[in-house]
């Protein structure tokens, strides 16, 4: 077996990553509204030995939305903590905002879910680009980009000294010497910043994995910036090996400058895919989930997650040049703006060309054809793994599960077994130490 191995983590997406799904999976359209929709998912993920369940946060919506498919984006830190109870190794990883949350806040509901699933949480720290979420937390518009980064960095610096409020011996539990926690071993944040003051601990002991795992998503240079401080996983939009390969060698890169081991930074880049038992069929299944495609939806979908709203555009007319001039708000609009200069075409033409997140790579073929490309971007250095984007769940999960990930185990880049119990262990990682305790045999002198 290969020393280094692949990681798979899967963004769950209601009953499928493509718009389409939830017309073309068997299940009934409400199902995505019931737990046992998400249990069945995690079940086909325990069973493919993925590392983890992805759940993205999305605090408010454009409401075109709606009309065209699902929108059940609950709370993920509660899903989660549902599928905690019925699920045994699959780590699970929740989005928090930077910017509409609060770093004492979002520490106590991380290390609740840490606690609840045996040490399989993870933090996806995002810091918000949706401009309608703003106007749900109270904003006219977001903070730029600039401010956004600036407060997540301390944000994350703040929710780290919360986690490391409690010593790992400070739990006691002496029934004898009427002692629960020895108080001398806590130790308050007592954090003021320019944009945060936090004073107490949490209400209990530090969770089985110290610090919940962190993962990122940025492309941008504060996101880079953010990723190579902090991530331990970075969920990526490279279309291209090369363009996967010079990624993950700058966030490696930013991780060594912040006096990281780079090795503690999985880059896993997104791949939607179709897969059937031959091209044909593969070809087929895509061909059935674009055919229903909206193309009203198509286009007001790809403004609205680029940062802009849909109305105070023409969809028949080019993206106006002056908009084109300035700066892409998210790193989805810079992909955006490049096909749109290079293509001077209306909009909602060009908007039919992008079938998945712009950036993404999209698969359709079969599964030995999807377990060589794997292997041939884990081999190259273009990526520690992927993120998977099923078109439709759990259908073309299971497909994964049950036969690419054999052919990925013959080639020994991937796990026959579970080796650990928590995130941390499926991906490689050590427990944190945490920051206010001295390394054994520092200060001994």
């Amino acid at each position: 077996m290969s020393e280094r191995q692949l990681h798979f983590n899967v963004l769950v997406m209601d009953a499928g990553y493509h718009e389409s799904a939830w017309r073309v999976v068997p299940e009934p359209p409400d199902s995505v509204l019931h737990l046992e929709h998400y249990l069945e998912v995690a079940r086909v993920a325990e069973r493919g030995l993925l590392d983890s369940l992805f759940f993205a946060d999305v605090p408010g919506i454009a409401e075109f939305r709606v009309e065209h498919m699902p929108q059940p984006h609950f709370d993920p830190i509660d899903l989660l903590s549902a599928v905690a109870a019925r699920t045994e190794r699959i780590g699970l990883i929740a989005t928090g905002s930077t910017t509409f949350g609060a770093p004492w806040d979002l520490a106590r509901r991380f290390a609740t879910l840490d606690f609840l699933s045996d040490g399989r949480a993870g933090w996806n720290v995002v810091t918000t680009a949706l401009p309608v979420a703003a106007r749900n937390f109270g904003l006219e518009r977001l903070p730029d980009p600039s401010e956004r980064y600036a407060r997540a960095q301390e944000f994350v610096e703040v929710v780290q000294r919360v986690w490391d409020g409690w010593e790992d011996g400070a739990f006691v539990g002496s029934r004898e010497q009427g002692v629960w926690a020895d108080r001398g071993r806590l130790h308050a944040p007592r954090f003021r910043g320019e944009r945060f003051e936090v004073a107490g601990i949490l209400p209990f002991p530090r969770s089985p994995q110290g610090h919940p795992l962190l993962a990122q998503a940025g492309a941008s240079a504060g996101g880079i910036a953010l990723a190579g401080r902090y991530a331990e996983v970075v969920f990526a939009a490279k279309p291209t090996l090369e363009e996967g390969a010079a990624y993950r060698a700058e966030l490696r890169a930013a991780a060594a400058a912040a006096g990281r081991d780079p090795d503690h930074l999985h880059v896993l880049p997104g791949v939607a895919f179709v897969l059937g038992s031959t091209e044909a069929e593969a070809r087929e299944r895509r061909a059935a989930l674009e055919s229903i495609v909206s193309s009203e939806f198509r286009w007001r979908n790809l403004l609205n997650m680029s940062g802009f709203d849909p109305d105070l555009l023409d969809p028949d007319e080019p993206l106006p040049d002056e908009l084109l001039a300035s700066r892409p708000p998210t790193s989805v609009a810079a992909r955006v703006f490049e096909q749109a200069r290079a293509r001077r075409v209306p909009f909602r033409e060009l908007a039919e060309s992008f079938a998945v997140l712009p950036g993404q790579l999209e698969f359709t073929g079969t599964p030995e054809q999807l377990a060589e490309t794997i292997a041939r971007w884990f081999e190259a250095g273009a990526a520690d793994g992927f993120t998977l984007l099923p078109t439709t769940l759990p259908h073309q999960l299971g497909e994964f599960a049950d036969h690419v990930v054999p052919l990925l185990q013959a080639r020994g880049i991937y796990r026959r077994e579970y080796e650990g119990r928590t995130l941390r262990d499926h991906y490689g990682l050590p427990r944190p130490a945490n920051a206010n305790v001295a390394p054994v045999g520092v200060g001994d002198a």
